[in-house]
């Protein structure tokens, strides 16, 4: 019995030196386990971080804690599309902890000049701006709304998300469909806190 034991001890070390497995879990570049060991992937931070309680889909919770993490802690997507962007008390430009607006989160709203920011919360269909990922990735890359395909948003900076690959595009547009509707405040323009 010692000898069967110690054989299958040696075989199964053999395994993990040939595999280079080494009973921790390794990144292979898919898993955005990128932050050094210090508490997480990109993933669960997003998660975290999310200002609003998520729908999530079965099967759709990685690509909605990357969309968070990208529209959260990249993209800075409230700043333009939530109308005021922080809660009251959250500003942190006031010298006040970081709080953003739940209530009108991503609802648009947000003037700019002659320009004002779109809701892009789900719509009955569950559809961010009532796109489906083919409408929404147009966008993206060429600043053309389906409906309006002879104007280019001025104020989105689609030219620069639209370099993101099309899996941080999905994502993103799986985080927004995770998100609860909400319907535009009121706001002078980008960066203001709830009264």
């Amino acid at each position: 019995m010692v000898s069967r034991l110690r054989v299958l001890g040696v075989v199964v070390a053999g395994l993990a030196l040939a595999t280079g497995w080494s009973g921790t879990a390794r990144s292979n570049g898919d898993d955005d386990n990128d932050d050094g060991g210090r508490g997480g992937s990109r993933i669960q931070r997003g998660l975290a971080i999310s200002p609003v309680k998520l729908n999530i889909k079965r099967g759709k919770r990685a690509l909605v804690g990357l969309g968070s993490y990208i529209v959260n802690a990249q993209a800075a997507c409230a700043d333009c599309h939530s109308c005021p962007t922080y809660a009251k008390g959250g500003n942190p430009f006031a010298g006040e902890p970081t709080k953003l607006n739940s209530t009108n989160y991503l609802a648009g709203g947000v003037p700019f000049g002659p320009f004002v920011s779109h809701n892009i919360t789900p719509d009955a269909q569950g559809k961010p701006f009532g796109l489906d990922f083919d409408e929404f990735l147009q966008i993206m890359r060429t600043g053309h709304e389906p409906d309006e395909p002879g104007e280019i948003l001025q104020v989105m900076p689609w030219p620069i998300y639209g370099n993101m690959t099309n899996h941080d595009l999905r994502a993103v547009y799986e985080f927004l469909r995770a998100i609860p509707p909400a319907q535009p405040g009121t706001c002078a323009g980008p960066g203001e806190a709830a009264q």
